[in-house]
């Protein structure tokens, strides 16, 4: 980085994807927000190190909605996986009150509160699932549009799979950058995917150059008898599946060998079943992935500076929560690309 730090805040951070991207491409958390004990527990293990001010201050906040907006610290870079929520359809013109009560207000609320005190961001990263984008027939989608247009940013978005990003997972999430109308940035492009030396795809028509993927490359070899999943619960997902092929819809469960080039998407579920993503072992009933396994699965570097803090039913939970981690530092590191170009 050159001689200015960039500085991002990280909303409904779960525990810390988005820390990590921005950590990578060398900006500094000035303040975080999580409501759930047990990831905040995780993001504190992994975080303190790297922003402990954060920590000290008072400045990871729980319910974001009881923060007042001027504690906040000024920032450049606002990231935020945010819930996908209904908004109000009482108002005609689809604005900023129609989405009060909802965790997106808030963004709308901490950015405008910024703009109003001279100090707005530079950029806005937003996650969220693709359903997003035809959420109550497209008007969620608009009403964001049109509040960050209000608030003076112009938008890029895009739906990108994680499974092009060098992890063994099919996860589509849809993406938004925003930045400000003042800032040099015409047309905002995101990475595609990468390459198998890291490199950034910023074209359709290079595709065919993205890393393949093989979900053996993330699998132990051997894990404890308990991730095996029990007679009775088999019987059951195979019981399912018969029902499922005799209606003619899709199977119960999904069952994936150390050849599959992907996964199915892991969810915050997983800890009840692992019908999702359940893997082959010889001569055995299939086993559930180990908490290590499901965060490489979302590219969590486990063992060189992430570790995993709590039981596997919260592990499970936070890792198909999150956002995937290759992903969002490729978006990141285009931003940073970007940004130093608009100085």
């Amino acid at each position: 980085m050159s001689e200015k730090q960039y500085t991002f805040i990280d909303l409904f951070a779960g525990i810390g994807g988005f820390h990590l991207a921005m950590h990578a491409n060398g900006a500094k958390c000035v303040f975080a927000s999580e409501w759930d004990k047990f990831a905040r527990q995780t993001y504190e293990a992994n975080f303190y190190s790297l922003a402990p001010e954060v920590f000290d201050k008072g400045l990871f906040a729980g319910d974001i909605n009881k923060v007042t907006l001027s504690s906040i610290p000024d920032f450049d870079i606002l990231c935020a996986g945010f819930p996908c929520q209904p908004f109000s359809s009482a108002g005609l013109k689809k604005g900023f009150e129609d989405t009060r009560g909802t965790l997106f207000f808030r963004i709308a609320e901490i950015v405008k509160n910024k703009v109003e005190t001279g100090y707005p961001p530079k950029v806005l990263f937003l996650e969220n699932v693709k359903g997003l984008l035809n959420h109550d027939k497209g008007r969620t989608f608009g009403t964001i549009c049109s509040i960050l247009d209000d608030l003076g940013y112009k938008i890029s978005y895009k739906v990108l799979n994680a499974k092009n990003f060098g992890v063994p997972q099919n996860r589509e999430r849809i993406f938004i950058v925003a930045w400000r109308n003042d800032s040099l940035v015409l047309d905002f492009h995101f990475p595609l995917g990468l390459t198998d030396t890291q490199q950034p795809i910023l074209k359709e028509e290079d595709m065919m150059l993205v890393a393949k993927t093989k979900l053996g490359d993330i699998l132990f070899p051997n894990v404890d008898e308990k991730y095996t999943i029990s007679e009775r619960l088999y019987a059951g997902h195979l019981r399912r599946k018969r029902d499922h092929q005799k209606k003619g819809n899709g199977f119960g469960f999904s069952l994936f060998s150390e050849n599959s080039p992907y996964t199915s998407t892991i969810s915050a579920r997983y800890y009840k079943d692992g019908s999702e993503i359940l893997i082959e072992q010889k001569g055995n009933r299939p086993r559930k992935l180990h908490p290590i396994e499901a965060a490489k699965l979302q590219g969590f570097p486990i063992g060189s500076g992430f570790d995993i803090v709590v039981s596997d039913t919260q592990a499970y939970k936070q890792f198909g929560n999150s956002v995937a981690v290759p992903v969002v530092t490729a978006i990141a590191s285009q931003i940073f690309e970007q940004l130093l170009k608009d100085r």
